[in-house]
């Protein structure tokens, strides 16, 4: 090796070692802020819990996970399948799902609107979108609520204009529930769909048009697979926080439509069972984590197949 080559790996070595000490502060603080209260999580999930809530430290028991998805009775230990999280947990994933696909159906054509519009105009659209941000998320929620309950705007209307004869029951249901949250997510699903539409050449849909192609068939077979990216993108957006959500199941769903964000509250609130609330806060992240592996892998094929 020549004196100049080793002078430039020299060179790189110190170059790379100055990176790590300017990224040094950075990376405490992520380990401080991010790592170190997951790492805390995990160790209140494998001891045992405390009389009056809390955890009995460096005592150490698997009931938390084992609580996770079985319960024993309270006179004979029988072992049983724990019905009421496995309840919880299937109208909590059902919910984040039709919740992202009613975001997606509604979604898809603003952010179409949006991108097809004059550049000029187009700020104006995404200030729309983007203006329910600018509030707090519980009232947002009260808003709604008053949209939905029993003598809320949409009953007015429709017994006024002679409809219905009484209320309908909304409120407290799964359907408050999961329009609530498709009122909450719908930007998180508008705004990546904008992205990968504004980058779309729509010259593409003018020559299939040209070409005798149905409306139909450009939409799914040139428009939706150049804006894939997107409509994955919005997708676990909506389905992440939706899957996590503790406000709007609280106040939309009442106590009796609990989803995982509310069960691990309840642990950790009225149930005083830090150990299981963890394991259950563990179990969120692990889905969460898995949901966004699969959007990992279905991005990267759709980059390869369309560039």
């Amino acid at each position: 090796m020549s004196r100049a080559q080793e002078i430039i790996k020299a060179a790189q070595r110190k170059d790379v070692r100055n990176r790590w000490w300017l990224s040094a502060p950075a990376l405490g603080i992520i380990l401080l802020a991010a790592i170190g209260p997951l790492v805390v999580v995990v160790l209140y999930s494998f001891m045992v819990k405390g009389d009056y809530g809390d955890v009995k430290y460096w005592q150490f028991s698997g009931e938390g996970w084992f609580g996770v998805l079985f319960e024993r009775d309270m006179f004979d230990d029988t072992v049983t399948l724990a019905d009421a999280h496995m309840s919880i947990l299937w109208r909590s994933v059902k919910l984040s799902i039709i919740t992202t696909i009613v975001t997606l159906i509604l979604g898809f054509p603003t952010a179409y609107f949006i991108a097809t519009r004059e550049k000029s105009r187009r700020d104006l659209w995404l200030l729309l979108i983007t203006i329910p941000f600018w509030t707090n998320l519980l009232i947002r929620t009260f808003a709604i609520q008053e949209v939905f309950r029993n003598e809320g705007v949409l009953n007015t209307v429709l017994m006024k204009s002679g409809l219905i004869t009484a209320p309908i029951q909304i409120m407290f249901t799964e359907i408050a529930i999961l329009l609530g949250m498709a009122y909450v997510y719908l930007p998180l699903m508008v705004l990546p769909l904008y992205a990968s539409l504004e980058k779309f050449d729509f010259r593409l849909a003018e020559a299939a048009s040209d070409l005798y192609a149905k409306g139909s068939k450009v939409l799914w077979r040139i428009i939706v697979p150049m804006v894939m990216p997107g409509v994955i993108a919005g997708s676990i957006l909506v389905f992440i926080p939706s899957l996590g959500a503790y406000v709007t199941p609280r106040l939309l769903g009442g106590g009796k439509n609990l989803m995982l964000g509310n069960l691990i509250e309840l642990q950790f609130g009225q149930g005083r069972n830090w150990p299981l609330g963890s394991a259950l806060s563990i179990s969120l992240t692990a889905i969460v984590m898995l949901s966004l592996l699969v959007y990992v892998r279905a991005a990267s094929k759709s980059e390869v197949q369309h560039g």
